[in-house]
């Protein structure tokens, strides 16, 4: 069964650069509110983040899984700004990202075992957990209002950033309508050029430690888009070479693949971590 056949083959209604702007727009807007709520993690998650999520789950339609997927970003926007306002360990915030990050991978890998059928992409995924465990944690509350979430190496961390977004395409693709899953385009490279943007501000050592927050902070954002504005993007994202596309991706070779490439991606995440004498969540910038 082809994606459009899955999703009753909804009818292309926007077409060319009419249509690439709308998603440009969508994923650019979602950019600069990340970095906007990543520099004032206080004022700007509150009103952003926090207050428009609010609003829409109060007055927008949206089923469970959204309710409750949105629900927890609210809920860890609200508390970093907790953690900024009192200055409380950092150290303590960063490593409850990580614990849900595994959780959140979980979640998935089990949907793609047990609901889509993607086996392929559930053993990554469960790879895509382990390696959390080459990741570390650093929050100097003091000295700068964003977190990083680094392997032992720059190259460790974007190994993961890179078998992360692998993944988790295959898995939306499978998840989504392909109108959605063009939006997911956004949402998985947005936190990569967010990276880039602030790579010549905080320096390439630690930039692509940024990712993981540029990441919850696009996907709680554009999840708000999302819901707020649902009908709408249904109609104007669906691209009928697009959806071809997706079904590519889902051919078995494909997502074998994808597979060998993730667990590679994260054998040298948790072997770096093990070989650095390190293993385990060490934070070198203990948090104010």
């Amino acid at each position: 069964m082809t994606m459009a056949e899955k999703w009753n083959n909804p009818e292309q209604k926007t077409h060319g650069i009419a249509q690439f702007l709308i998603w440009f727009t969508f994923s650019a807007t979602m950019l600069a509110v990340a970095i906007l709520t990543a520099q004032f993690p206080t004022w700007g998650n509150l009103i952003f983040n926090v207050g428009c999520g609010v609003a829409v789950l109060i007055f927008c339609s949206a089923v469970m899984f959204e309710r409750l997927k949105l629900t927890t970003l609210l809920t860890l926007r609200f508390v970093i700004a907790l953690f900024v306002f009192f200055s409380w360990p950092g150290k303590v915030y960063t490593d409850f990202v990580l614990l849900l990050l595994i959780i959140n991978i979980l979640e998935a890998t089990f949907t793609d075992f047990l609901k889509n059928k993607q086996y392929w992409n559930g053993v990554s995924g469960i790879f895509l957990a382990l390696g959390v465990l080459g990741l570390q944690g650093s929050w100097n509350i003091a000295e700068s209002p964003m977190y990083y979430i680094e392997g032992v190496t720059v190259w460790a961390t974007v190994a993961y950033m890179i078998g992360y977004t692998i993944w988790n395409w295959i898995f939306v693709s499978g998840e989504f309508s392909p109108s959605v899953t063009l939006m997911h385009v956004g949402f998985l490279t947005t936190p990569i050029i967010g990276c880039l943007i602030m790579g010549p501000i905080v320096g390439w050592d630690k930039a692509f430690g940024l990712w993981l927050l540029f990441r919850a902070n696009t996907l709680t954002f554009g999840g708000i888009m999302q819901i707020g504005g649902k009908k709408y993007w249904e109609e104007s994202l669906h691209n009928d070479k697009f959806s071809r596309m997706i079904d590519f991706t889902h051919k078995t070779w494909v997502q074998i693949v994808c597979m060998v490439i993730c667990i590679a991606l994260m054998l040298f995440v948790m072997i770096s971590r093990f070989t650095s004498g390190t293993f385990g969540w060490v934070n070198p910038y203990v948090g104010a």
